[in-house]
C-alpha cells in the first residue's frame, strides 16, 4: 500500500469513527436498559416508596425512597450510566446498614423516567430530586453520593446547595478526559456532552471524599486526584483502594470503614 492509499484509508477511518461518535454517542454514554412501564412493580428486600418527581420541563423522574423507622438522615445516590432502578434499587441496599435512608433516582429516559437526553436538563432533574428530599430532611442530614457518571450530577447538586457531605466513587474529571482515557486519538470535539465535574467541584463547600480503585480501567484514579486539586479544603480526602476496579470498591474493608466514619460524623 503506497502512502496515498494509506492516507485515504486512515482519513476514511477517522471520518467513520467521527460519524459513529457523533450520531451514536447517546447509546455509548447512556446504557439505560429496557424502558419500563409506569405500572411495572419493583420488588426489593427492603421497605421503599416509589415516587415520581416533576421537572421544570414537565417530565417525571422516577425514584426509589428506602426508609427506615429511626433514621432522620438520607443518602441521595446518583447512579452510574449502566442500568436503571431494577439494578440500582438492589445496588444501594448496603447503605441502609449505616442507618441512613436512601433515595436513588433514574435519569431521564432511564427506566420509568421520561424526557430525552440533554445535559443541562439532566442537571436540572438532579436539582429537582434534591429539592424533593430537602422538604423532608435538614440539609445537614443529607449526604450526596455519586458513582461514576453520577459523580458529575452529585457534584453539581452539592455545588448549588449545602449538604452534609459529598462522596464520589470512581468519578471522572470531565467527559472529554474520560473518553481520552479510552483512546488518545478519539475526536472529542464531536462530543455533545461536557459533564464538567471539574468546573463544579470548585464551588462545593461540603467536605468531599473521593474513593477510587487503582485498577480502574473505566475512569483513571488520576482523574480523582486531579479533581481534588481543584478544591483544596482541608476537609477533603482522597482514598485510593489497592487492587480495586471500577465496579468493586464497595467490597473493600478500607471503603466500608471510611464510609462508616463519614456517615457517623
Amino acid at each position: 500500500m503506497n502512502l496515498i492509499n494509506f492516507l485515504l484509508v486512515f482519513i476514511s477511518f477517522l471520518l467513520a469513527s467521527g460519524f459513529v461518535l457523533y450520531f451514536f454517542q447517546d447509546k455509548f454514554i447512556f446504557i439505560n436498559g429496557k424502558k419500563l412501564s409506569k405500572s411495572e412493580p419493583y420488588q426489593f428486600a427492603h421497605t421503599f416508596e416509589e415516587v415520581f418527581i416533576k421537572t421544570p420541563d414537565n417530565n417525571e423522574i422516577n425514584a426509589l425512597h428506602f426508609k427506615q423507622v429511626q433514621s432522620k438522615r438520607v443518602v441521595l445516590f446518583c447512579h452510574g450510566n449502566y442500568g436503571n432502578l431494577l439494578k440500582w434499587g438492589h445496588r444501594v441496599a448496603y447503605l441502609l446498614a449505616y442507618n441512613y435512608d436512601v433515595l436513588v433516582f433514574d435519569y431521564r429516559s432511564y427506566g420509568k423516567s421520561t424526557g430525552n437526553f440533554n445535559e443541562e436538563a439532566m442537571y436540572t432533574d438532579a436539582e429537582a430530586v434534591y429539592d424533593y428530599i430537602k422538604k423532608q430532611y435538614k440539609e445537614e442530614d443529607i449526604v450526596v453520593y455519586g458513582y461514576s457518571l453520577g459523580g458529575t450530577f452529585a457534584t453539581r447538586v452539592a455545588s448549588l446547595n449545602n449538604p452534609k457531605e459529598l462522596v464520589l466513587e470512581a468519578p471522572f474529571y470531565n467527559l472529554k478526559k474520560a473518553v481520552r482515557y479510552y483512546s488518545r486519538i478519539a475526536p472529542t470535539f464531536l462530543l455533545k456532552y461536557a459533564f464538567r465535574t471539574d468546573k463544579d467541584i470548585v464551588k462545593v463547600t461540603a467536605p468531599i471524599t473521593l474513593f477510587h480503585g487503582n485498577q480502574d480501567r473505566t475512569t483513571s484514579c488520576k482523574q480523582s486526584k486531579d479533581l481534588l486539586k481543584l478544591n483544596t479544603s482541608n476537609k477533603n480526602e482522597y482514598i485510593e483502594i489497592d487492587t480495586a476496579t471500577h465496579h468493586n470498591v464497595r467490597d473493600f474493608l478500607i471503603y466500608k470503614d471510611k464510609l462508616k466514619e463519614i456517615l457517623a460524623r
